[in-house]
């Protein structure tokens, strides 16, 4: 006796949905938001037009896709260089070097499609998901001082809500000095002297 079994209805798709969120991203780094066509992202994600729409959705849709992949890898590395087991000040220092680092990578689009191109989108979802990306980077840093308190590192009244938000103030000016070609050897002096700025009490 032969059994009916079901096959997959459709054909299988043939292309990657993480490599083509990829490609999606470098065509928005490229051409900003509103730059960017449908008929860019068929070119640039190689993804046929009927399977874009299906798959991911119009121009917005996918930018949200592609912002959501972006924040969650660069926040991953951001908070492995902040909560690596180290000294308060190597864990500052190391951050902010990561934002300089990723901002400047070799072979990529200088700065950070969050701080460079996301707040230029008149959007409102776009809008809320940068304030929920800075309020959770922020609450990372005040985690990092407050378990340096715990350690007697600094004392029990720094500042640590304002000082949170001082780095990450830093973290975005570096990222915007690397777009307009600040090299990466200044801006790494520059993570340096700010990481003494912020710790003075």
């Amino acid at each position: 006796m032969v059994e009916n079994v079901a096959r997959p209805r459709g054909r299988p798709r043939s292309f990657d949905e993480t490599a083509a969120i990829e490609k999606a991203t470098q065509v928005f780094w490229s051409k900003g938001y509103d730059g960017v066509t449908i008929d860019d992202l068929v070119a640039g994600m190689g993804v046929g037009r009927p399977s874009l729409y299906a798959v991911f959705g119009d121009k917005r849709a996918i930018f949200l896709r592609v912002l959501r992949a972006y924040a969650e890898r660069k926040g991953a590395l951001a908070a492995k260089a902040l909560l690596s087991p180290q000294t308060l000040r190597d864990s500052i220092a190391s951050f902010l070097r990561y934002n300089v680092e990723s901002a400047t990578e070799k072979g990529s689009a200088r700065g950070c499609l969050l701080i460079c191109v996301a707040p230029l989108v008149n959007d409102a979802e776009v809008q809320r998901f940068l304030q929920s990306a800075a309020t959770g980077g922020a609450a990372l840093l005040e985690r990092r001082f407050r378990d340096a308190i715990s350690a007697g590192e600094i004392p029990s009244d720094f500042p640590v809500a304002a000082r949170a938000i001082q780095v990450t103030d830093l973290a975005r000016g570096l990222t915007m000095r690397a777009q307009i070609g600040t090299p990466r050897k200044t801006l790494l002096k520059d993570a340096e002297d700010a990481t003494d700025l912020v710790l003075l009490p």
